[in-house]
């Protein structure tokens, strides 16, 4: 298969909006396109199809990590039109690969739906801005729109630690400064560090999967900067015990009265499809650190002491993932399974539908290979 297809392959994939493209053997070129897979009528792929379309877009040093460990992700520019962040990996000995769509324009924090506040807190000089949710919940598109929003208002200088890159953002009244893993600094801590070298004012890291990583972005804030990172949580109480458990048992106290005082606020983000339209829409989780909040993580109070804190917190902008979600079934955005699907208590959410006069199709939630392709 020669690079004019995958050229072909990837103008489907803007025209028709998808997310993703799934390209492996035994299978033709697949879509998600609104949270649904969607096969292309072209040929089915096999091996020597998945090795051509590798390189003709893999940079050598991808090529050679995919030799030495199985799998690579890199980024790449679609032209003008998109980037993809794609990864590669062996699956039964071939190679399958994965690339996903990021638009190449960045969306305001109003297109996106985020809180008010939001547009205030990243005014801020300092604090810990965490943004979480699984893959695919949109966690970088609220992230670019952040860093965007900073960078066409404020005179700041910004570095993002990323791997891949995926959006780019160009020098405006900012600077901003992208490095990616592999290509600029080795880890995510590593480029952590150096960053507290770099005069920084706000500081992206992409993601925080170890404990140097959550140990440098606590101490990044709590020196005077604004700090934006993501962690795969699904609720902003279950985000500080991740946080929290990290940490040996000797420093978890020492952790909870740091986190108290850095941690400005988390927003936790769940996508799905709309029914009423085409196309995508977040529910979302918000939790604003406030006085009570911080005295209840340093603490160290169960999670459902902070949920209620959250609920009792709705002037600030707070609210809790069950209650996002319901609302945008009332408004007749999302399904009940979506909905359901996606729900912290799930069994209260179908009680409330049932009370509401609402039925839910049973079959895909007590059918988990129904409810997985749903999600």
């Amino acid at each position: 298969m020669s690079t004019v297809q995958i050229d072909r392959l990837l103008e489907t994939v803007v025209k028709q909006g998808a997310s993703d493209l799934h390209l492996t053997v035994g299978k033709p070129p697949t879509l998600r396109l609104h949270g649904h897979l969607r096969e292309l009528k072209t040929k089915v792929l096999d091996a020597d199809d998945t090795v051509a379309l590798m390189k003709s877009i893999s940079p050598e040093r991808s090529q050679q990590e995919l030799q030495e460990v199985g799998g690579c992700d890199f980024g790449f520019a679609y032209g003008e039109k998109a980037r993809f962040r794609v990864a590669i990996f062996r699956q039964r000995g071939h190679l399958a690969l994965v690339l996903r769509q990021i638009p190449n324009k960045l969306l305001g924090l109003d297109q996106i739906g985020l809180p008010t506040i939001c547009r205030d807190l990243i005014r801020r000089p300092r604090g810990l801005f965490l943004v979480t949710g699984p893959t695919g919940s949109g966690k970088s598109t609220s992230l670019a729109a952040m860093i965007n929003n900073v960078n066409e208002n404020l005179d700041r200088h910004i570095i993002t630690i990323e791997d891949p890159i995926e959006y780019y953002h160009p020098h405006k009244k900012s600077i901003v400064n992208q490095r990616e893993i592999g290509a600029d600094c080795p880890t995510f801590s590593e480029g952590l560090r150096r960053a507290l070298r770099q005069d920084p004012d706000v500081i992206l890291v992409g993601e925080m999967r170890d404990l140097e990583t959550i140990e440098a972005a606590i101490q990044a804030a709590e020196t005077g900067h604004l700090v934006f990172g993501t962690l795969h949580t699904n609720s902003a109480g279950g985000t500080i015990n991740r946080i929290i458990d990290a940490f040996p048992n000797t420093q978890q106290a020492q952790i909870r009265v740091q986190l108290s005082t850095s941690l400005m606020a988390v927003l936790s983000q769940a996508l799905m499809p709309r029914c009423d339209t085409n196309g995508m829409v977040a529910a979302y989780e918000f939790m604003l650190v406030t006085p009570a909040i911080a005295n209840l993580i340093r603490e160290g109070k169960p999670v459902t002491y902070i949920d209620s804190a959250i609920q009792t917190g709705r002037k600030f902008g707070m609210r809790l993932l069950d209650d996002h979600l319901w609302s945008l079934y009332q408004e007749g955005k999302i399904s009940a399974e979506d909905m359901v699907d996606k729900a912290r208590e799930p069994s209260q959410l179908v009680d409330k539908v049932h009370r509401a006069g609402g039925t839910i199709n049973r079959a895909e939630l007590d059918d988990p290979e129904a409810a997985g392709q749903a999600g």
